[in-house]
């Protein structure tokens, strides 16, 4: 196994769920902007993510709606015009 491969700055970091609000605290080497107060009334990185182990249909069981009837809706009412013009010919 190599030496010196593994960084040495692990820090305790706040990963959020974006989609719930749901967060969790790891030792991680994560590049963060951004801090969080939480609770214990300590500071820590804050890193947001989209989806995790809360929100994963995978793990939830539960399908996420995404919204493609509006994505039908709106290409329709885009190109309704050409529709029409080339369905009076």
């Amino acid at each position: 196994m190599k030496k010196e491969i593994h960084p040495k700055n692990y820090r305790l970091v706040v990963f959020k769920d974006m989609s719930n609000d749901q967060f969790f605290i790891s030792r991680s080497t994560a590049p963060t902007k951004e801090t969080i107060k939480l609770e214990d009334g300590k500071e820590y990185p804050l890193f947001k993510l989209e989806i995790s182990n809360t929100s994963h249909p995978f793990y939830t069981g539960r399908m996420k709606l995404v919204d493609s009837a509006g994505r039908v809706d709106k290409f329709m009412n885009r190109y309704k015009k050409h529709m029409d013009k080339k369905s009076k010919k």
